[in-house]
């Protein structure tokens, strides 16, 4: 996050919460057993394994908690009671394991567009990383949900990659801001914008809070669970979940309200207390005959 790494004239707040990581807790949270040094291949096994074990979601929202992103707050709900969580959560956490590690990691927000065009200015609101490492500046992100990069990608205008069979593109915008593009199904979808000014703990803080207070905001109107799979992907929006395969239209399921634990345990590794499963439940009783249609959350 700093400009200058380790320079003993930055304020805390221009910083990463380190010394308090559990960084043992964290690698066996996402099942991590490779080398720490920080490389490029460290970098991007790290990345991988985070989003095979962290599913994307709004849970506490939904079933009447809170969203901290304070580090303490991050590793009792990532780590410990092994839930997700969205952007500001997953990105700060993560970010956090990489400047332990003796990465020089920075904060940036992006605007999201979710397959609206780039010349349209879509608020500020999503947390991404920029890790500097093999001379180079490589965007990060494991919480963008299922449609997110799996790999670093470098800060390159028109480099086009492959993570398996997921491709991307890196541009410049008519905004003149990075863009972020994903291929489905033979054509360009853009996924968010952003600039090269940094972002801090205390900006994703107030967008934290907009995110998960704001009634105009989707983790407040909708559940949501999405995995980042390397071949398989899914978004469950309410009672719709969406399985995407590559080079395949999406497979759409309906699910019964009363499904939904399961569901949520079996799909995407996620336990609920009892408390929490009452509350998701009457949520879920009065969304029957929604649909996620028109909603900017990838799917």
């Amino acid at each position: 996050m700093q400009a200058v790494r380790n320079a003993q004239s930055l304020h805390e707040s221009t910083q990463w919460e380190t010394s308090a990581l559990d960084l043992d807790a964290y690698l066996a949270r996402i099942d991590y057993r490779g080398p720490l040094a920080p490389s490029l291949e460290t970098l991007t096994a790290l990345q991988q394994a985070h989003l095979a074990a962290v599913p994307f979601e709004n849970l506490e929202i939904v079933t009447g908690g809170e969203i901290r992103i304070d580090l303490e707050s991050l590793q009792d709900k990532l780590v410990r009671r092994r839930r997700g969580g969205y952007c500001h959560e997953q990105n700060t956490l993560f970010a956090t394991v990489l400047d332990r590690l003796g990465f020089e990691v920075a904060g940036r927000n992006a605007r999201m567009l979710m397959g609206e065009d780039a010349s349209v200015v879509t608020p500020l609101g999503h947390t991404l990383l920029v890790v500097k490492v093999a001379g180079h500046d490589w965007m990060v992100d494991v919480g963008v949900g299922n449609v997110g990069p799996r790999e670093p990608i470098r800060l390159e205008a028109d480099l086009e990659v492959s993570h398996g069979p997921w491709e991307y593109r890196l541009e410049r915008s008519p905004l003149g801001y990075w863009l972020l593009r994903h291929k489905r199904l033979g054509e360009w979808f853009n996924i968010y914008q952003f600039s090269d000014e940094p972002c801090y703990r205390a900006d994703s803080g107030e967008y934290n809070y907009l995110a998960s207070r704001h009634p105009g905001s989707p983790f407040v109107r909708r559940i949501v669970a999405q995995h980042n799979g390397a071949e398989i992907r899914l978004a469950l929006t309410d009672l719709e979940l969406k399985i995407f395969r590559p080079g395949q239209a999406p497979e759409l399921q309906r699910i019964e309200a009363d499904a939904l634990p399961d569901v949520l345990r079996q799909r995407f590794g996620l336990a609920l207390t009892p408390k929490q499963e009452r509350a998701l439940l009457q949520r879920a009783e009065t969304l029957v005959e929604t649909t996620s249609e028109g909603e900017q959350l990838g799917t």
